[in-house]
């Protein structure tokens, strides 16, 4: 198998550079687009050393991964305004447009849940699938809310992430075409303790999609 076309770049969405990286299958056309997003500790850098773009486009995704405004190579790019505004959803709209993604799946950990939540809300239509991992900012909406949603999901969170696991779950649990993978042993950042874990459920997830 020819390995997976691994590119990067910048693109301007709302006059903001933003860096991403690019991963496509080498020998087809691909069957989904797949969006990463990344907490606050981390970048897109942290999808392509732990492989997830690799394998997504060996599987046959499109796997694109931004780093977010003010963060990784994207430090030079302000945020967008606080969750419960529109200017999140805003923005990872323009990133849609920016990067031709189309109807893609999206997978949001922590501190990124800010801007895929509102968009969740507000653009369901162009979401495939949503894979929040333990995201902040699940309580700014009220369970009639996500009832409205009929998105698939996979809710994705670590057993011994006490506080934000357990309280997105119970947020996100309202989204009534939802599934739930919990990797035992692994704390907040579940994908960095179980990485096998972690593809073998995400690619599951996928495939049941197509």
């Amino acid at each position: 198998m020819a390995a997976p076309q691994l590119t990067q770049g910048t693109v301007l969405v709302d006059g903001q550079t933003l860096f991403y990286r690019q991963a496509a299958p080498a020998q087809q056309s691909p069957k989904l687009t797949v969006l990463l997003l990344h907490g606050i500790r981390f970048s897109s850098d942290t999808w392509l050393q732990l492989q997830t773009l690799a394998k997504l486009a060996e599987a046959g995704y499109r796997a694109v991964a931004i780093d977010l405004p003010g963060l990784g190579r994207s430090k030079d790019a302000v945020a967008p305004a606080p969750v419960g505004q529109p200017a999140p959803a805003a923005f990872l709209r323009g990133v849609w447009e920016a990067l031709r993604l189309g109807p893609a799946v999206v997978i949001s950990p922590s501190l990124s849940g800010m801007y895929s939540l509102p968009f969740l809300f507000e653009h369901s239509h162009l979401l495939k699938a949503y894979v929040p991992v333990a995201p902040i900012c699940t309580d700014k909406f009220p369970a009639e809310q996500y009832a409205q949603i009929k998105t698939p999901t996979l809710i994705v969170y670590g057993d011994q992430d006490a506080e934000l696991g357990q309280a997105s779950l119970a947020n996100l649990r309202h989204l009534p075409e939802h599934r739930v993978l919990v990797l035992q042993g692994a704390g907040h950042a579940c994908y960095l303790d179980k990485p096998d874990e972690w593809h073998r459920g995400l690619l599951a997830f996928l495939q049941q999609l197509e």
